[in-house]
């Protein structure tokens, strides 16, 4: 495990003096040393300590008025939510968002500055820890982009808040960020933007999906359970293994059986523990879900079909009461679907098209993975949110695994590893001309 020593010295060497931000984001080569050290030394959701005291830094130095450990988990315990802001004169608030946490996976890139971090998850589980989503990418370009608009005010008008998130990926840090009167504290915003890096396009290229974006998501747990008892023996008790590989089977109906073909959904088992050995039959299995969807509706019909087949599942087997299968929808861990407002995103995608060329800003288009970004928006959409995604792959890297029929290392994967330097400097010049655009002066 790296410590915290290594970390602040790593972050430490940073803080030289750094020339000033300019338009065509020529702070790249120092952005590029932050996101190397911010790239190995990664932290998992609810521990992001050392990540957001080197943001809260860079956005102090970068002029912003900084307050750190914002936020406030349904549990009660403080968030590392870093938050900066920079007034400039009458006009709208914008809000921009990055991310800082990151994923319980080993890091295979093989790169020089590749993550070597092991830390203990909420299980109490030794896990390598990656930035395998690019919050890395994002919290770099945020940077980035605070050093631009610092230097640039003659262009800009109204007020800035930077927002460092942390625990994204359990979907509940702006939740906590909100529940800690985020908009109470710092000003209620007029707009909110963000980006999200992925290695299905070039580094160097942007694109922008108006409306439906990104699915809801909700976490669901399910126990399992049955008699345990000999392996030898299986008619003695009611093996809840074999029950949960029935409901793991029985619940991929509800998508193809029960949803609208026009309401895309998801449900997906993506851990499975029970059992101590081979030959002994345990009394329960635990489940963990992941359910994506873009309506309500079809959030409730995945619920619903979840709770009904555990019920079904218990009854086939003549499993009493007090047996029943338990069903636990994490409401703390679930997030609206994400809806890029069409005013604003058409607003965006100018400014993109102005900044980086025509041949580098696409038109997107609705994802099944998830982003607690909306929940800035409030409920009912009432601030409008755009999120783009900035294009991370190494071209010719791209071009090689398309001309054999395959894909590079996606995000969640051990082995995603975005083009640093394009990547970045794509960034921070797409959302400074965002940001500029927004701000942009009457008269």
């Amino acid at each position: 495990m790296m410590s915290k020593l290594m970390f602040a010295a790593a972050a430490a060497a940073l803080l030289v003096a750094q020339p000033a931000a300019a338009a065509d984001a020529p702070e790249a080569p120092n952005i590029l040393d932050l996101y190397k050290t911010i790239h190995s030394h990664p932290e998992l959701s609810h521990q992001e300590a050392e990540t957001s005291a080197l943001l809260a830094r860079e956005l102090t130095r970068a002029g912003y008025q900084v307050t750190d450990h914002v936020g406030v988990y349904a549990d009660g315990s403080k968030a590392f939510g870093v938050v900066g802001v920079m007034k400039n004169g009458a006009g709208p608030t914008l809000l921009i968002r990055a991310d800082m946490d990151a994923l319980p996976i080993t890091e295979e890139t093989g790169v020089a500055y590749a993550s070597h971090v092991k830390a203990l998850n909420r299980a109490g589980q030794s896990v390598g820890v990656m930035h395998a989503c690019g919050h890395d990418i994002h919290t770099s370009v945020l940077v980035g982009v605070a050093r631009a608009l610092a230097t640039q005010k003659a262009q800009w008008r109204g007020t800035l808040i930077l927002v460092g998130q942390p625990s994204e990926e359990t979907v509940d840090g702006a939740k906590a960020l909100l529940a800690d009167h985020l908009y109470e504290r710092f000003g209620r915003p007029d707009m909110v933007i963000g980006l999200h890096d992925g290695s299905d396009a070039p580094a160097g290229t942007v694109a922008v999906t108006s409306g439906r974006f990104q699915a809801g998501v909700t976490s669901v747990d399910v126990t399992i359970r049955g008699f345990g008892g000999h392996g030898a023996a299986p008619e003695a008790g009611r093996d809840p293994i074999v029950l949960a590989a029935q409901y793991v089977t029985e619940i991929q109906t509800i998508v193809s059986r029960e949803m609208d073909p026009q309401d895309p959904a998801v449900v997906t088992v993506g851990s499975i523990h029970g059992g101590s050995k081979r030959n002994i039959i345990p009394d329960e299995v635990k489940l963990e879900l992941t359910t994506r969807y873009f309506s309500d509706r079809g959030r409730d019909t995945i619920v619903n079909g979840l709770r009904n087949r555990a019920a079904g599942i218990a009854l086939s087997a003549g499993l009493p009461p007090d047996k029943a299968p338990i069903v636990t929808v994490l409401e703390n861990e679930s997030s609206p679907a994400l809806y890029n407002d069409p005013a604003q995103a058409a607003k965006v995608k100018a400014a993109l098209v102005a900044a980086l060329g025509p041949a580098n800003v696409f038109d997107g288009r609705p994802i099944m993975p998830s982003e607690d970004v909306g929940v800035y928006g409030l409920p009912g959409r009432r601030i409008p949110v755009t999120y783009f995604t900035l294009g991370a792959a190494n071209p010719a890297a791209l071009q090689a695994a398309k001309a054999a029929g395959q894909s590079l290392p996606g995000p969640h994967t051990s082995r995603f590893l975005p083009d640093p330097e394009p990547t970045l400097k794509t960034g921070i010049k797409a959302m400074t001309a965002a940001a500029l655009a927004l701000l942009k002066p009457k008269g």
